[in-house]
């Protein structure tokens, strides 16, 4: 069975989109390491990076990539777009080990392609959309108790990770921007939905920009991406590329699942063969991640193995403090 011509589109824009958002986290990594030797670094609290071009190209290149996966939904199913998103973590490891020469030990490998297992069983086994047509009913639904209490949670658990936890462990743990960024993409992602819908009926001829919930969501989307930019960018500077790529993919991916349950009410049509194999797919996403976290320092300690990294950096095995100055 062929693809259709629209099915065709949607996967041609997603798999462009997984490379360009993929090349551009080594494009804003290169950048931010060669606006670190200029002044404070971003995971420092610095902003010389804006003064990058290199990082700009990244950020174009990002841009590009989300316009491109934004598009991609307008064509094809969320079913068939979604998991090509695990192709950015491909995209970007490669990138990492050739132009960052950064290591990737082997156990971090098992982890990458348990988080991609698992992110790929969850969502081939999520449940559909139900149709919208106006904006008003996303605003309907949006404005429901569960989707009210999830937004006030994410704002909550936001706010306690900025002000108490960054300053603390932002340095060590990278789940700490990593999961801000992932709980305010939920968000976004749900409201970049509405403005697609917006944008869809609009060039329908139903112009749906005359009503105020469209440029809430507008304002949504807006605030929720300049936080998630600001702390990828600290992310980044502070941590190996190759193992933020495929935690933040993971961690995205359940929230954004999660958000769109709890906004969409699609769980109503699921049977128990497809919650099982969700749960399923959820415990297989921990075990890549307890991995990835366990073993993202393995291999600054080559030098000391008898055997070693699959992947391996002259920056990161000279001394055993490495790690300390890196961060």
């Amino acid at each position: 069975m062929g693809l259709s011509p629209d099915n065709f589109h949607g996967l041609t824009l997603a798999v462009s989109s997984s490379i360009f958002i993929g090349a551009s986290f080594i494009m804003k990594k290169k950048g931010l390491i060669k606006a670190g030797t200029k002044g404070i670094r971003a995971g420092s609290g610095g902003y010389t990076y804006l003064y990058e071009p290199l990082w700009w190209v990244g950020m174009i290149s990002m841009i590009v990539g989300e316009i491109a996966n934004f598009a991609a939904y307008a064509f094809a199913p969320a079913i068939l777009v979604t998991p090509l998103g695990a192709l950015s973590i491909i995209v970007s490891a490669v990138l990492a080990h050739f132009v960052l020469e950064e290591k990737l030990h082997i156990f971090g490998v098992l982890g990458c392609a348990l988080c991609v297992v698992g992110s790929i069983s969850i969502v081939l086994h999520a449940p559909q959309e139900k149709p919208i047509h106006s904006v008003k009913q996303v605003w309907q639904h949006a404005t429901q108790p569960g989707f009210i209490v999830y937004t006030f949670l994410v704002l909550i658990v936001v706010a306690v990770l900025i002000f108490r936890y960054v300053p603390r462990y932002g340095h060590t743990h990278m789940v700490v921007y990593v999961g801000i960024c992932s709980l305010m993409g939920s968000l976004t992602v749900m409201s970049v939905k509405a403005v697609g819908i917006a944008l869809k009926l609009t060039f329908s001829e139903m112009n749906q920009f005359k009503y105020f919930e469209t440029w809430v969501f507008v304002l949504v989307v807006t605030v929720c991406c300049v936080f998630q930019l600001n702390y990828l960018n600290k992310a980044l500077d502070t941590f190996n590329t190759a193992i933020i790529a495929p935690v933040y993919y993971v961690m995205f991916t359940i929230f954004t699942i999660l958000a769109s349950v709890i906004l969409f009410k699609d769980w109503e049509s699921q049977n128990g063969a497809q919650i099982v194999t969700e749960l399923c797919g959820f415990i297989t996403i921990l075990s890549g991640t307890f991995l990835l976290h366990k073993t993202k320092d393995m291999g600054n300690d080559a030098s000391k193995d008898k055997d070693p990294p699959l992947v391996e950096s002259p920056n990161h095995v000279d001394t055993p403090s490495n790690t300390d100055s890196h961060r």
